[in-house]
């Protein structure tokens, strides 16, 4: 017969005098990152390979404290790394729409703009004051002096040949009037018309020769004010590049070192020389305030010539570490600001504002993948930049192919930057079978598990953990029982004796809740009483349905026997997972056989209630009948299985095994110890397997025997391979300690059933027959005689039997 389990085994126990400190104020801080061995070197690599396309994906379940922990990581190593350049935007001189990026080391793009902006407005007083100068007055009068002789001379000339032709010219502002002259005096109009035709003829021919005359001083007028031009632009340019050769000469020299800047400030010095009237006044508007829509105010001007920094890493210490929480679009990949002017939106190169991938150029970008999938535009644009290593930053709507205006397009920038992918495992496998580009773009995957081994080493960091949780908030140390309690506890988060829990976030609140009850105490130090009494009060905020539950159950409305004896009937266990918490309850599973060919009916599936595997679970019982008491003769079977009193979906297979033993001691006729209930899933070969939540099923099914009544003679049967996953709580250990409660741990459906009935399951024999007065005899018999009682299968017809995968 099977042993019923040790108190001892069913515990996760640590011994706080095995910590080797009293209390957590006498540990040093916590450094790197906990039980994480495999996330850590995919970390180092990933992170040290620059490679195109090594990328990270950090794959965890929430509360591993794979966020902080990554965090830490990226600042420590990049802390000591060289910041990274500087980025500025300036207007481009042949192509307003594009304006062109700089790149500046680290620190000197502010100074580069605030020295722009002193330059201009050095430019526009220097200017001022030079056109306003008596020496620039006087050469500008000289020149026009000059010009207007030559004008006069001209005009002299003409009308002394106008003269000689007996003309007088009137200047109007339209050109020349010709008036001819007889005898001294000028021909009026009405008088011209009264003289004779001859005289009209020769005045006329006379007139066309002082029209070429007029006509060819007038080219020669029109060259002369084209030269004027030329000669006062000539002068201003002079004068002012001699304004601007002496401050623009100064940038130049602190920018030697950058082509890219020396060539930005020659268009500058281009631009300012083609744009004079500009800076001397003349071209300003009356006010210089906003001008409407494609007009251009005079301050407005001179905003082409400054600078817009869009990163500036000046008093950045190491590379740049940016965990950007809501990665939208434009919070990405920057943004083009608008304003409003005259009920127009307007916008330059000074309304480009950066993201987080210009933030992180040359650095580390992390980002949640769940919010980066649920942003449009934003994980095309990622995949958009880091497979062109550049940043564009465009229109959204330009995107959509519905909406097209003309915009700016700043030219893209070089990126440089790993980015860190932070999610969950489920996501992973979607975008690795689903996006081509990911798996070229996120190569390395960084897996953070849930657990990690319960070593001493791991032990330790546990009360590193604490000590540095509790010096960062504040909050009492813990003193050794304290912290056994939280290894005890972290033991029972992974269900497994061997294991730690690396649900960081889950402990933390643990030791602050903890923190809270022992400031309610008056105590220095959290106590290992504290501990309990947090993760009690946490169970009882959330255990409401439980409770409701176990008051049904004490009522009597839900019928649960767990003392006595029956066939066909057996306690089975489940799980109710309910936010935060789970807990498991009994539940009565029954079995009826009968003659027929109707086979394994599973009750549950034809009212549509059971799931896949559980169905699944069923059918295999099917192959374990077949497999044990078929192999000679067909057998034909009429069985039916049923979880009652359940009202919802019933899945999984970790209750195929109760339903076994429901099954064999109906066909059996043996009766089922009713002070026992079972878990554990089954194969076709009869071995029992390893089930999840068996702790919850343990104490739910402890708990209804408390509500009915402990007797000492109820237990739970687990499978073997389970038995390292027990943690229970301490009151079902001391129960066991005190021989009220059993574990009974089997590893075949034999060591089962011997226990439910007590009765040998019994061994085949060499004829093919089993054991005398064993459970497996008593099978065997009763299948015989149902197949002999519902008569052999029609011709060519299989026989709807369990060797026919009844089920």
């Amino acid at each position: 017969m099977v042993e019923s389990a040790s108190a001892d085994s069913l515990c996760a126990h640590c011994d706080p005098q095995d910590l080797g400190f009293k209390y957590t104020d006498e540990l040093g801080p916590l450094k790197g990152i906990i039980g994480q061995d495999r996330a850590v070197k995919a970390l180092h690599f990933g992170l040290d390979i620059r490679n195109k396309g090594f990328n990270l994906y950090v794959a965890g379940e929430p509360g591993t404290g794979k966020n902080t922990a990554v965090m830490s990581f990226l600042d420590e190593l990049a802390r000591p790394k060289d910041p990274p350049p500087d980025w500025c935007y300036v207007n481009n001189f042949r192509d307003s729409y594009s304006p062109r990026a700089l790149k500046l080391p680290s620190g000197r793009a502010a100074g580069f703009a605030r020295e722009m902006k002193e330059f201009v407005e050095a430019v526009r007083q220097e200017i001022k004051v030079v056109f306003e100068s008596e020496e620039y007055t006087k050469r500008r009068s000289q020149t026009l002096e000059t010009i207007s002789e030559q004008k006069g001379r001209l005009l002299a000339s003409l009308n002394e040949k106008a003269e000689q032709e007996g003309f007088v010219l009137q200047t109007t502002p339209v050109g020349f009037y010709i008036i001819p002259v007889i005898d001294g005096q000028p021909v009026k109009e009405a008088k011209y018309h009264e003289l004779p035709e001859e005289t009209k003829q020769a005045i006329t021919a006379r007139r066309e020769q002082v029209e070429s005359e007029i006509d060819a001083t007038l080219h020669q007028l029109q060259a002369l004010e084209r030269s004027a031009r030329e000669r006062m632009e000539g002068l201003d340019r002079e004068v002012a590049k001699y304004v601007l050769g002496n401050l623009i000469s100064q940038l130049k020299n602190n920018y030697q070192d950058l082509v890219d800047v020396q060539h930005h400030l020659e268009e500058v010095r281009t631009d300012i020389l083609d744009n004079l009237t500009v800076f001397k006044g003349e071209g300003q508007r009356a006010g210089g305030g906003d001008a409407p829509p494609g007009q251009t105010s005079t301050e407005e001007y001179y905003r082409k010539y400054s600078v817009n920094v869009l990163v500036d890493n000046g008093e950045r210490h190491g590379a740049p570490v940016v965990f950007e929480e809501s990665p939208l679009y434009n919070r990405l990949v920057g943004r083009i600001e608008r304003e409003a002017r005259f009920g127009a939106l307007v916008t330059d190169f000074t309304m480009i504002r950066p993201g987080s991938l210009h933030w992180a150029n040359g650095g580390y970008l992390v980002l949640p993948v769940h919010e980066l999938l649920s942003s449009p535009f934003a994980w095309e644009s990622l995949k958009r930049a880091l497979r062109d290593e550049k940043v564009t930053i465009d229109e959204p709507t330009d995107r959509l192919g519905i909406l097209s205006t003309k915009s700016m397009q700043p030219e893209p920038i070089p990126l440089d930057t790993k980015v860190i992918l932070m999610g969950d495992p489920g996501l992973y496998q979607m975008l690795y079978a689903l996006d081509a580009e990911f798996q070229e773009l996120f190569k390395v995957k960084v897996e953070f598990d849930t657990r990690m081994d319960r070593n001493p080493e791991n032990i330790r960091s546990y009360g590193l953990f604490v000590a540095t949780l509790c010096r960062k908030e504040n909050l009492r140390h813990l003193d050794a029982t304290a912290v056994a309690r939280m290894i005890e506890h972290g033991s029972r988060l992974t269900a497994d004796q061997e294991k730690l829990s690396t649900r960081f976030a889950d402990l933390a609140d643990i030791v602050r809740e903890a923190n809270y009850y022992a400031g309610i105490d008056g105590e220095a130090y959290i106590s290992g009483k504290h501990i309990t009494e947090a993760i009690r009060q946490r169970l009882y905020r959330s255990n409401l349905p439980q409770e409701r539950l176990a008051g049904l159950t004490r009522e009597e409305t839900l019928l649960i026997d767990v003392d006595g004896v029956k066939v066909g009937e057996v306690n089975g266990l489940s799980v109710f997972s309910l936010g935060e918490m789970s807990f498991g309850r009994p539940t009565r599973i029954t079995a009826t056989v009968g003659c027929g060919r109707g086979g394994l009916i599973d009750i549950e599936r034809e009212a549509k209630l059971g799931g896949r595997f559980h169905t699944k679970g069923v059918m295999i019982l099917g192959g374990y009948l077949a497999n044990r008491f078929a192999q000679e003769e067909a057998i034909n079977i009429s069985a039916r299985l049923v979880f009652e009193q359940s009202y919802s979906e019933v899945d999984g297979d970790s209750a195929s095994s109760a339903e076994l033993y429901a099954l064999l001691s109906a066909l059996s006729g043996f009766g089922i110890r009713q002070g026992l209930a079972v878990t554990g899933s089954v194969n076709q070969k009869g071995d029992v397997q390893a089930i999840g939540g068996v702790n919850e099923k343990v104490e739910g099914f402890f708990d209804t025997c408390k509500i009915k009544g402990l007797t000492g003679r109820q237990g739970v049967v687990i499978p073997w391979s389970n038995q390292r996953h027990l943690v229970l709580k301490d009151e079902v250990v001391e129960a066991v300690r005190e021989g009220m409660f059993h574990i009974y741990p089997v590893r075949t459906v034999d060591e089962g059933i011997e226990v439910l009935t007590g009765v040998p399951a019994g061994r085949m024999l060499e004829d093919a027959r089993f054991e005398a007065g064993s459970v497996n005899a008593a099978v065997a018999a009763r299948l015989e005689l149902l197949t002999e009682r519902s008569g052999a299968a029609p011709e060519g017809v299989p026989a709807r039997g369990c060797g026919q995968g009844c089920g």
